[in-house]
């Protein structure tokens, strides 16, 4: 009998608790088995369960089942540093699970596994061991390949922190691969007992270290498509250019009305336009227009199942992974200015105050008379001239009312730092950028957000009572209270306060922390931790509302062109527009996980991407000198973030020069030994860039006293 079954079938009959525990003879009786080659073979077996924790002897030297002493739950693994991962619970009723690499028995990140997990004296989370991998995520891995000096098996060493274990690939799986080639490894085999999983290289993307060849790595890593399909492609090339005068008489007209896009100066596509216009009887009419996606792309169409998989467009820094093909993101929906374009349109009829009087939904064409900037639109704002400069700044003056008024009504301002690149045509970064958000960005921001909830108030409210008609919902749950009392702690270490009693008090409370760190050297990692307290929005055809912008119902109606939500959310209110029965919820819940999940897999994308250029950034300034905050402390050194250019590297315990530094982990911060010397999170340090890594993607700094 294979090693395996026998240990299955020992926690199997072990399944029955025994008054006193178990011996290897009552085993044995379990097992009806007998003899000096079985008892090795059951001795055996017992050693390994006792080694995976799946066993454990009690103080009178008999064994019992860890479930018997565990609580035992499913999840899936979220790995979160190279020496411990989460296991976040199926059930969202039960804790995160704290496990040490050594513990996650082979398990990576994404796997669905069942872990024992205990109380713990050392942290706020409860520690655990992985009994059973129920589920493989991966079986496909990016890494570095590393040949051994005998040539007979070489390692791969994944470019994910995700994955804590090298490959191993024995010399007949490398096909051609060679040292510092950069590979997708696939495993064939997952070893137990610690050893490393055996692979074969399925695909060479270049040398290491190259920008083309980091790229695309970055896109294997998240399995992100190079191209379209020759039959994607295709279909979408025999779209007619032509606006047949039929589908324009079917619709409302505002090709006469003042109508532009503001956008980025680098944007290619334009899905979404505004227009304005006084009504005679004093009012504002607005008119949110968003490219009709729909119009063109049918429901099952190949386009259409294309798009779906795909589920959001994935910006790289030096690239955009787009949902649809050119032809449609670039062309034919994009509202450039100048040209017909057929569009779905959210219209407002709004007073002086900003107060919604009437609201219209419909299909539309547009003709845009101008293409700005948001530098543009900034400079007509600030100055008043220059062509629609009147209409621009009725827009955000409205706007302003507008944002106003959410933020009295519980909206929370959370405007993280975030950076671009100034690439040279090799794709080398040549500057880091951190991106400004100003009243031109603002304003566009307010009226796409009035489109977005109006489109998910008018679904809700066209049925009274219960069922409600189907609809595809942007929701965002209120923060999880662990969290909340976590991170309510940990900034009161930082003379900031929280109050968590009740909702509404939350939300303004974190608008004072927002205010209060405002300019300060540590606004950017306060504000990161405050959002990593939230909940993860997500699509879901459930309207639990949206706490972070005190919505009780909203959606995502404005970019279809880049997410597939978007499409969905115009099908069914045309559908409901003309009086069409709801759908299969079901069916459409399983569209939104999808989706859900696709759109967090795009965010780590394009962290990842972000932070390679980041270090490839810093790799010229080895030696350099810069201000930055403490963003970490771990038994393995501190994490600090550089000021100027928001590039996080770590200080490793080992080059702490002059103590032996303790982690205090309570109150997140490390203790000299002898000097006493305090290091904590937040403190304003000078670091020098010691290395950088670009295949691993980090960057060594040493204090400077």
């Amino acid at each position: 009998m294979a090693i395996n079954q026998l240990k299955e079938q020992i926690l199997k009959v072990m399944e029955e608790p025994l008054k006193h525990g178990y011996s290897i003879r009552t085993i044995m009786r379990k097992l009806h088995v007998e003899g000096k080659k079985s008892k090795r073979a059951v001795e055996q077996a017992v050693e390994e369960l006792l080694d995976e924790g799946q066993l454990y002897f009690t103080s009178d030297g008999r064994m019992r089942s860890a479930l018997e002493r565990q609580n035992v739950l499913v999840g899936v693994v979220e790995q979160s540093s190279p020496y411990y991962a989460f296991v976040v619970p199926k059930d969202p009723a039960l804790p995160d699970v704290w496990v040490s690499v050594e513990d996650l028995n082979t398990a990576f990140d994404g796997d669905v596994v069942k872990v024992a997990y205990f109380d713990s004296e050392k942290g706020l989370n409860p520690e655990g061991k992985v009994l059973e991998i129920i589920e493989r995520k991966h079986n496909r891995i990016v890494g570095r390949l590393t040949i051994d000096r005998s040539g007979e098996f070489a390692f791969v060493e994944p470019d994910s922190r995700r994955y804590y274990m090298d490959i191993f690939v024995p010399k007949e799986s490398l096909h051609g691969a060679q040292t510092d080639d950069k590979v997708i490894v696939e495993i064939v085999k997952w070893p137990k007992n610690g050893k490393k999983p055996v692979g074969k290289v399925v695909s060479i993307l270049g040398k290491a270290g190259e920008h083309n060849t980091e790229m695309h790595a970055i896109m294997a890593e998240y399995n992100l498509p190079y191209e379209f399909p020759k039959k994607v492609e295709q279909a979408a090339e025999k779209i007619p250019t032509q606006i047949p005068k039929a589908e324009i008489a079917r619709r409302r007209d505002f090709r006469g009305v003042p109508t532009f896009t503001i956008d980025p100066e680098d944007a290619k596509d334009f899905d979404d336009a505004l227009s304005i216009r006084k009504l005679e009887n004093g009012n504002w009419e607005v008119g949110v227009h968003i490219a009709d996606v729909t119009y063109y792309v049918k429901p099952g169409s190949i386009l259409d199942k294309e798009a779906f998989q795909r589920a959001t467009s994935v910006y790289l820094v030096d690239r955009v992974v787009p949902m649809l093909p050119e032809r449609l993101s670039n062309d034919l929906c994009s509202l450039r200015p100048h040209e017909d374009r057929l569009t779905f349109s959210a219209v407002f009829e709004v007073d002086e105050n900003a107060r919604v009087l009437n609201s219209w939904f419909g299909r539309t064409i547009i003709h845009s008379q101008r293409r700005f900037t948001y530098e543009e639109a900034q400079e007509r704002i600030e100055t008043g001239k220059g062509d629609f400069a009147g209409k621009i700044r009725t827009l955000n003056r409205l706007a302003k009312i507008l944002r106003k008024r959410r933020f009295d009504h519980g909206a929370i301002s959370f405007e993280t730092v975030e950076v671009r690149f100034r690439l040279a045509q090799d794709g080398t970064p040549l500057e880091v950028i951190p991106k400004i958000r100003k009243d031109a960005h603002k304003m566009i921001e307010e009226w796409m957000l009035l489109a977005n909830r109006k489109v998910a108030e008018f679904v809700y409210h066209l049925k009274k009572k219960e069922p409600r008609l189907t609809m595809v919902y942007r929701v965002h749950e209120p923060p999880v209270e662990d969290r909340l009392e976590t991170f309510a702690k940990f900034i009161a270490k930082f003379g900031y306060k929280l109050d968590t009693s009740d909702p509404r008090r939350l939300a303004q409370s974190y608008n004072a922390l927002t205010e209060a760190v405002e300019g300060k050297p540590e606004q950017n990692f306060i504000e990161s931790l405050a959002i990593r307290t939230m909940s993860k929005a997500k699509y879901t055809t459930e309207p639990l509302g949206h706490f972070g912008l005190a919505f009780d119902h909203y959606t995502h109606f404005t970019s279809p062109i880049r997410r597939y939500p978007d499409m969905m959310v115009h099908r069914l209110l045309w559908h409901y527009l003309h009086n069409g029965q709801s759908v299969n919820k079901e069916e459409y819940e399983s569209y939104c996980e999808h989706a859900s999940e696709m759109e967090r897999r795009a965010e780590e994308a394009e962290r990842a991407s972000i932070k390679y250029k980041q270090v490839e950034f810093m790799q010229n300034r080895i030696g350099e000198v810069f201000d930055a905050i403490v963003t970490g402390v771990t038994e393995h050194g501190v994490y600090a973030e550089i000021v100027q250019t928001k590039c996080e590297g770590r200080v490793a315990m080992s080059d702490l020069q002059g103590d032996y530094y303790e982690l205090d982990q309570e109150n997140y911060r490390l203790i000299g030994r002898k000097t006493k010397r305090i290091i904590a999170f937040g403190d304003k340090v000078k670091v020098k860039v010691k290395s950088t890594s670009l295949t691993a993607r980090t960057i060594d700094l040493l204090l400077v006293e």
